[in-house]
């Protein structure tokens, strides 16, 4: 297919990457009458091509380029070359997420002056607060139909969220529901209702659940202002003598270098990709890659404490039958630091089907135990663990010192050394969700180590001081003012909930100030 717009046209916005943050902000753009091209590395993969098979679907839509890791989390051991589950096709990663979408809470943007001093983190207060972004959490809820909101009815529950409710109530928590999700209950935005298949989590060919590639990316090339490359892996950002970035150059589908002209770049290519991009784009008058003069890109990589907790009972629970994350205690996401820890996490309802429960319940186990544990499938019941994770500048991404991606450029390593508050929050996590599942008879509980994540934060953080961070509060880089970042690297700290909703609150809020800067010819 012909390009709607000119590689030569150096007045359009490009944004780089189609998920949550550039599939959201390309329609918002768009929407304002602003011409914005995104490229994406993967392919367009349509919904009614999607697969409802967990590992021909993570075969079909992850991003699966080397990567390595290091460090001590037990995902650089259990999964050395796979630090994250992210897609790699239009859409991004919205493609595969269970929809989950809670608020940060006010002391979560405030966590250096809340936890006070932590001996070996990078703890920052945001440079905004919870009363700035409230608006756009509003706005992205609306956008997403996410439940218990805007008279969006709550999801129905399935025995996995009955069980954790039931145990949750037992042991004095109060805050248990099946909300907030960004799943439809009932036809809404011109999708319909989830039919409560299983099949929520990988793909989207049901088109209940909120994706960029089911509804941001459709309206915004609706307007005709918006043009979706597939297949364009973004390689380097290029900069002019006057120090502001005026091109992209991106090997296209049949690894041809191309360069597309800009008026300003957008970056929302995860956490790991975008400082891996301003890190490759070095030349002599950067030498340590773009919006780097703090030397933080990369830096202060945060994934979220997590792990699973599986109670397994007398009687069949099935609880792959609804939704993946049927629901959620929010109960331990105060600030409560008479636990040991400081921050708070959520539980949330998860199921595996039993090949992917094989591969990640112990990684390589093996013997009777294990295989009895399998054999109690259909009578398991698993509740999964996000938690605020602590930045610290020596967890990072950076560049391998030898090994090459397809295109000859360095590929990311990542690197994580646990911090004893995560330590001290995982194991709170893991004893209070067996008393969850004990108080509701299960017979024995199995916790499970972290996966590769699907949270991916901080890499390029905002920041009041230029010194201390990549970005503005409007996720505008302190170097160069025609260069955004606009997905989950910006977070200064990562709080308890999944990244989603306060991506898309933050890109919505983001496109404001990028339309207000250009009216006044400010970038």
């Amino acid at each position: 297919m012909p390009n709607r717009f000119s590689q030569q046209d150096d007045t359009l916005a490009v944004v780089i990457g189609s998920g949550a943050g550039g599939g959201t902000l390309g329609h918002e753009l768009a929407k304002k009458g602003i011409r914005t091209v995104i490229l994406e590395a993967g392919p367009r993969i349509e919904a009614h091509e999607h697969l409802d098979d967990e590992v021909a679907s993570h075969e079909q839509l992850s991003w699966l380029d080397q990567r390595t890791t290091s460090g001590t989390w037990s995902v650089a051991k259990n999964y050395p070359n796979s630090p994250a589950w992210l897609c790699k096709a239009v859409g991004g990663t919205t493609l595969r997420w269970a929809g989950c979408c809670p608020r940060f809470l006010a002391h979560e943007f405030r966590a250096r002056d809340v936890y006070g001093e932590m001996a070996g983190t990078s703890l920052l207060n945001w440079p905004l607060q919870l009363d700035e972004l409230e608006p756009y959490y509003d706005r992205a809820e609306d956008k997403m139909g996410v439940t218990g909101t805007h008279g969006v009815p709550m999801l129905r529950a399935n025995n996995n969220q009955r069980i954790m409710a039931v145990g949750a109530k037992r042991i004095g928590y109060r805050d248990v529901s099946t909300g907030a999700m960004a799943i439809n209950p009932v036809p809404r935005d011109g999708r319909p209702g989830s039919i409560y298949d299983g099949f929520c989590y990988q793909g989207i060919r049901s088109n209940a659940r909120w994706s960029t590639l089911n509804a941001e990316i459709p309206k915004g090339e609706a307007t005709g202002k918006l043009e979706v490359r597939e297949r364009c892996h973004v390689l380097r950002i290029e900069a002019d003598t006057a120090g502001k970035v005026n091109g992209v150059i991106y090997a296209d589908r049949d690894g041809v270098h191309q360069r597309q002209r800009a008026r300003l770049v957008c970056l929302a290519g995860n956490a790991i990709e975008t400082p891996r991009i301003l890190l490759n784009s070095c030349d002599s008058r950067f030498p340590d890659g773009l919006a780097n003069s703090s030397g933080q890109v990369g830096k202060n990589y945060m994934r979220h404490v997590s792990g699973t907790v599986f109670g397994i009972f007398d009687q069949p629970v099935r609880m792959y039958r609804g939704n993946v994350m049927a629901g959620q205690i929010k109960d331990e996401h105060h600030f409560q630091p008479k636990r040991g820890f400081v921050g708070g996490y959520l539980f949330e309802t998860i199921a595996l089907g039993p090949t992917f429960l094989a591969l990640q319940m112990q990684p390589g186990a093996w013997g009777r135990r294990f295989t009895a544990d399998l054999e109690t499938y259909e009578r398991m019941a698993g509740m999964w663990i996000t938690g605020e994770d602590m930045p610290r500048p020596g967890n990072a991404v950076t560049l391998h010192p030898d090994q090459k991606d397809q295109f000859g450029l360095p590929i990311p390593n990542v690197h994580v050394d646990d911090h004893p508050n995560d330590l001290a929050m995982q194991k709170h996590a893991y004893l209070q969700g067996s008393r969850v599942y004990e108080a509701a008879g299960a017979v024995r509980t199995i916790h499970t180590p972290s996966y590769p994540s699907g949270h991916n934060m901080g890499t390029c953080r905002m920041s009041e001081r230029p010194e201390e961070g990549v970005c503005n509060k409007w996720g505008q880089t302190h170097d160069i003012s025609n260069l955004f970042i606009s997905d989950g690297s910006l977070f200064t700290t990562s709080g308890a909930p999944n990244p989603t909703l306060t991506i898309v609150a933050l890109v919505i809020r983001q496109s404001e100030y990028i339309a207000e800067q250009l009216n006044k010819l400010s970038i």
